[in-house]
C-alpha cells in the first residue's frame, strides 16, 4: 500500500528542462536500463572519461564496450582508433554504434570539418537509414 501511494506522489520530469550534466546523467541510466536487455548487466560509469568512455559496460559474454555518450550523431577524430562505441538519443530511441566501422562505412556521407569533428542534430533520411541496425 506504502508503495502505491510513493508511486502515485512522483512526476515525471520535463527531459528538455534539464542542464547538460543532468540529460547526461539522465541518458546514462536511460542507456544503461537498455543495455541490460542486451546482455550488458554491468556498466560503469568514468569519472574522467577514461581511455575516452563515459562509461564501460560488460557483457555477460565477457566483452567490453567503451562508451562516450553525445547528444546527437556525432564523429570526431579524437576517438578515431581508440574502440569507441558512440551512444545518443534521437526523438524516442537511443542509438549505439561503433565510431570507427561507422565513419569507414560512411565515408561518402560524412565529411570531417577542419578541425576532424562531424555531428547533426537533425538526422534526415539517409542518417537515420544509416543508423536503423544502431538503434538499441
Amino acid at each position: 500500500m506504502l508503495l502505491i501511494k510513493i508511486v502515485s506522489m512522483l512526476e515525471k520530469i520535463d527531459y528538455n528542462q534539464l542542464n547538460s550534466r543532468q540529460k547526461e546523467n539522465y541518458n546514462y541510466h536511460k542507456v544503461t536500463a537498455l543495455l541490460v536487455e542486451y546482455g550488458y548487466t554491468t556498466c560503469l560509469r568514468m569519472s574522467d572519461d577514461y581511455l575516452h568512455a563515459d562509461f564501460v559496460a560488460v557483457n555477460i559474454s565477457g566483452e567490453v564496450l567503451k562508451i562516450q555518450l553525445k547528444a546527437r550523431l556525432t564523429f570526431d577524430l579524437k576517438y578515431f582508433g581508440k574502440d569507441i562505441h558512440i551512444c545518443f538519443p534521437h526523438q524516442d530511441n537511443f542509438y549505439l554504434y561503433n565510431h570507427d566501422l561507422l565513419l569507414e562505412q560512411n565515408r561518402e556521407i560524412i565529411s570531417l570539418d577542419s578541425t576532424g569533428l562531424f555531428h547533426k542534430g537533425r538526422l534526415t533520411l539517409k542518417y537515420l537509414s544509416m543508423l536503423e541496425k544502431y538503434k538499441l
